[in-house]
């Protein structure tokens, strides 16, 4: 696959943010298209290390495509998506770029962890196995090493009382702590989370959010899918809200939130206050 990123492509962000070159992760013009239908139209998006961005939008508006994007489990039509000064996916050859081989790809997602919606836990593994997995399967880490290192992980999750439970026997939101313990434990560069409350129960929403504050705290590079306004609010740095496959304006959450400049977006913050 050829990807080169379009000059005045047509459905350009209407406010693309400006690229920041040694951002973290940087989203360059990044195309992407299912079929006839355009789904991301020239998006650009910089994450400076160390800091929380929420991509706010309707469903269908592209936010979990580019998620995905990022750490190449979907494809990009155009542009280019850097992590850490490393192009994610793809190797460039002159003015081209053609798709790394599934090693070279698995290799560099080791450096980006992933939080989906429905947990993806192994359910013939207890919590402490599920955190272990990668680390041990992937990267050669020694089972001593690897399972210490996980009871720490569940720890500061707040489940080391669970280690020996299986997905079966913990809650939906016990189950999202363990996934973002087992994301941790391959020590990325950059957290992605999509939507990772929004198949619990709402009574259950509250303590992985209180784990993913600490995790910005601390100062995880995190790109958010979500759509908990009080969460974007209080912890992002940056706030992109995305409709119709563009970045129709992004900037700090008392800007984007509080005081948006495009009617979409405020109709968006309407409809799900």
């Amino acid at each position: 696959m050829t990807a080169v990123a379009p000059a005045g492509a047509p459905g350009a962000p209407v406010a693309a943010p400006a690229v920041v070159p040694d951002a973290l992760v940087q989203i360059r013009r990044v195309r992407k298209s299912f079929g006839a239908h355009q789904v991301l139209r020239d998006v650009s998006l910089a994450v400076p290390a160390g800091t929380v961005t929420v991509l706010l939008g309707p469903s269908g508006s592209g936010k979990s495509t580019l998620l995905r994007c990022v750490n190449h489990l979907e494809t990009i039509d155009g542009g280019r998506i850097i992590v850490d000064g490393e192009l994610i996916g793809y190797r460039q050859a002159g003015a081209k770029i053609h798709e790394m081989t599934p090693r070279q790809i698995a290799r560099q997602r080791r450096s980006i962890g992933m939080v989906f919606q429905k947990f993806n836990l192994f359910p013939h593994l207890t919590a402490l196995e599920n955190v272990c997995e990668a680390p041990i399967g992937v990267v050669g880490a020694a089972r001593g090493v690897a399972k210490s290192r996980a009871i720490e992980l569940l720890e500061r999750v707040g489940l080391g009382e669970f280690t020996g439970h299986y997905p079966a026997q913990l809650s939906g939101g016990q189950q999202q702590r363990v996934a973002i313990a087992r994301a941790l434990a391959m020590d990325p560069k950059v957290m992605l989370f999509d939507e990772p409350t929004s198949a619990l129960d709402p009574e259950l929403v509250g303590d992985v959010l209180e784990v993913m504050r600490e995790l910005a705290a601390e100062g995880m590079t995190m790109i958010v899918v979500t759509h908990e306004i009080g969460f974007a609010r209080g912890v992002a740095d940056q706030v992109a809200f995305m409709d119709g496959g563009v970045i129709v304006e992004a900037g700090p959450p008392h800007e984007v939130i509080d005081n948006p400049q495009r009617q979409r977006t405020r109709n968006f913050l309407e409809s799900v206050a």
